[in-house]
């Protein structure tokens, strides 16, 4: 029963920052330039991506071929 009450308040409290997060936070500040790209750490995520599609893809050929020994 307590960890019950602990879960509801923790997600609760979560609850609430979520709400309040876009009012507390801005995305840029009003006197910069709206045109600045959002490229920053994107090209960098999807790098990431490929190479960890590649990671599995060389894993599951070479778990395959081990298996048909």
């Amino acid at each position: 029963m307590k960890q019950a009450l602990k879960t509801k308040i923790v997600f609760s409290l979560l609850s609430v920052a979520a709400a309040l997060l876009p009012i507390i936070t801005y995305a840029q500040d009003p006197g910069e330039d709206p045109d600045v790209p959002i490229d920053g750490g994107l090209t960098v995520l999807i790098a990431a991506g490929v190479g960890y599609g590649i990671k599995k893809v060389r894993d599951e050929r070479k778990k395959r071929n081990t298996s048909e020994l």
